[in-house]
């Protein structure tokens, strides 16, 4: 069965939130919303009210741990890592945005 664009979107902020964890190290929500939006050229505006369930489902799916940690500003934050399980989904999420781009791409040079 086809995913719904809702599932693909999901997919997408699962890619984005899995690499920024593999390649940043730990990082609090804030934390990803910035770096996501940053690195992309200020495209990528990550809502709060999408991170937060996907975070949520990410840790129940063990791909990331959540802690409980101070910032460098002196509060509490919940701090996400990534998991080896999560490196694996990354790993995967990264080889089907790959086939996704080179097929979306073959059809703008050839149409």
């Amino acid at each position: 069965m086809p995913k719904s664009r809702n599932d693909k979107l999901q997919g997408t902020l699962t890619l984005l939130v899995l690499r920024t964890l593999a390649s940043r190290g730990a990082l609090h929500g804030y934390g990803l919303c910035e770096h996501i939006h940053t690195v992309s050229d200020e495209l990528l505006q990550v809502e709060e009210g999408s991170l937060y369930p996907a975070l949520h489902r990410m840790e129940q799916d063990g791909w990331i741990t959540a802690e409980w940690l101070v910032t460098n500003k002196g509060r509490s934050a919940k701090f996400y890592s990534i998991t080896a399980r999560g490196q694996q989904q990354l790993a995967d999420e990264e080889a089907t945005w790959d086939r996704l781009t080179r097929g979306v791409g073959r059809v703008l040079r050839y149409s």
